[in-house]
């Protein structure tokens, strides 16, 4: 009995000196499996740049990390499969394109669309506005700020640069009441800003003033850019109570559809309209309609 534990004990240990070899052998095996593949690919052409890292285990080979093609990834599962002692091979890698690829896509891209030019209203240009309240030598103050809206679209070589209706807001330049006696009344405007979709641009014009003097007699001038004169029209009829004030035009267009009070007043009723000129060039970054 004793001999036969002794024969068995015998062979437990002959056993594990013979299995002891074959585990390390395995274990050789895989390392020199995956340094032989690792070789393989620096040397092939097509893989040589790749940033591939290269596992065995039992025989089963893991591929992970970058390539620039899917040929290159294809040719690398490719040599660790035709390995010896290769028994399966997990394909981790992942295609990353390269700079000609990716140059390719960027020019490929839609072009990148002209800014539209600024747009230049020149001095000289009228403007037709249409007064939102009455003005008056007698009842109006100098520095006040009226408003107005735009009678007629402005545009600039086919383009609209603003629609009809847009705001404009002017300042009265003078207002002086006419006396009884002696003294003359006078009222003189000027548009100072236009504004549409919530941007305001500042403009200078030419202002417009209108005189009356003793006994009715009216004068009408433009200045501060625009060209003085013209034809006045309409005039005193008769010097009475609602003789029309007349109209500025030539060069440019003054004061129209007012009318005297009785005591020969100036006054711009509300809805009427008016034209002045640009002095000086307007900027626009974009068609501000």
């Amino acid at each position: 009995m004793r001999d036969l534990c002794k024969a068995g004990i015998s062979l437990l240990l002959i056993a594990a000196f013979v299995g002891f070899p074959l585990g390390c052998s395995r274990s050789a095996s895989d390392e020199a499996i995956a340094k032989d593949i690792r070789g393989k690919i620096s040397a092939d052409p097509d893989t040589k740049e790749s940033q591939v890292s290269v596992a065995a285990k039992d025989g089963k080979i893991t591929l992970s990390g970058n390539v620039k093609s899917q040929a290159a990834q294809q040719k690398i599962e490719q040599i660790a499969r035709e390995e010896p002692g290769t028994r399966n091979v997990d394909d981790q890698i992942t295609i990353q394109p390269d700079a000609a690829q990716s140059a390719e896509k960027m020019n490929s891209a839609p072009a990148e669309q002209p800014k539209p030019q600024p747009m230049v209203i020149p001095a000289g240009t009228v403007l037709v506005v249409t007064t939102s309240e009455a003005l008056s030598s007698k009842n109006s103050q100098a520095g006040q700020i009226f408003l107005a809206t735009l009678a007629q679209p402005l545009s600039v070589g086919g383009r609209t640069a603003f629609a009809k209706g847009a705001t404009v807001s002017g300042t009265v330049v003078t207002a002086k009441t006419k006396g009884k006696i002696k003294g003359e009344g006078e009222l003189a405007l000027a548009l100072t800003s236009i504004s549409t979709k919530g941007q305001t641009y500042q403009i200078q014009t030419n202002v417009l003033s209108s005189t009356v003097k003793g006994k009715g007699k009216r004068t009408a001038a433009t200045t501060g850019g625009g060209a003085a004169g013209g034809a006045l029209i309409g005039g005193l009829a008769g010097g009475g109570k609602g003789a029309g004030i007349g109209a500025l035009v030539g060069a440019t267009a003054g004061f129209l559809g007012g009318a005297f009070t009785g005591n020969k007043q100036i006054e711009i009723p509300a809805e009427s309209p008016l034209s002045f000129t640009l002095s000086a060039p307007l900027t626009l970054r974009s068609p501000a309609t």
